[in-house]
């Protein structure tokens, strides 16, 4: 009898020595879902900070763009002052040559013919041979002929399209931050899905929690491998 009890008792300590190493050692299907748990812990990690970095390499972009359509503009504005100061100067001499012309002073005329602007000049001769002392239907000014070019006034109007296009590029490189940014925050939701399922230790609820985890993570990852990248 003795010997009896004592086997029992070997018995159920084997037994709970048993129970305790099943208790310590994972089972076959928590190693899977932790496996799978790491996996997209690894996957949110790197897309996050891929992600991250995008938006700011967008955000810089953007600023740098618009700097340069503000300056743009800037050069814009004065080179338009010079052109519109230009064409005053080369207006009032052309109206005091008419007054001269008007009068007979031939010397006085062909002085303020030479004060001409040299860009002013092609447009002046062809408005010349148009008579407009005697001609009433001549154009009124110099302006009016196809000869004439203000560089100052074109060049503006040029740089005014191109802090144009500098804008739309910027505006376009805030629209891909922010889609980086929002890429990011999904990614943040999948990450608390993970982290969810950590805390439970009902495999089915755990399998549920990674499996939206995936789910949740397509989306993202799409984004974040199709946008345009700096």
């Amino acid at each position: 009898m003795p010997e009896a009890g004592q086997a029992s008792i070997e018995i159920a300590h084997h037994l709970t020595e048993t129970a305790k190493r099943a208790k310590q050692e994972p089972s076959r299907k928590t190693e899977v879902l932790e496996f799978l748990e790491a996996i997209v812990v690894a996957i949110v990690a790197v897309a996050t900070a891929w992600s991250g970095y995008q938006a700011t390499r967008w955000d810089g972009r953007q600023l740098f763009l618009y700097g340069r359509s503000s300056k743009l503009r800037v050069e814009a504005q004065g080179m338009e002052l010079q052109g519109n100061q230009k064409q005053i100067y080369d207006s009032l001499t052309v109206d005091e040559w008419l007054k001269a012309e008007a009068a007979g002073q031939t010397h006085l005329a062909e002085l303020f013919e030479r004060r001409l602007s040299a860009e002013f000049r092609p447009a002046f001769e062809a408005w010349k041979k148009t008579d407009p002392l005697h001609d009433p239907v001549a154009p009124d000014s110099p302006m009016s002929m196809k000869e004439y070019h203000g560089a100052a006034v074109e060049k503006s109007t040029e740089l005014n399209l191109q802090a144009m296009e500098a804008f739309e590029e910027g505006s376009h490189a805030r629209e891909r931050s922010d889609q980086y940014v929002r890429a990011t925050v999904s990614l943040a939701t999948v990450l608390l899905l993970a982290a969810l399922s950590q805390r439970f230790r009902t495999t089915k609820i755990r399998a549920a929690l990674i499996a939206l985890a995936f789910l949740g993570l397509l989306v993202p990852m799409w984004r974040v491998l199709t946008l345009p990248r700096l």
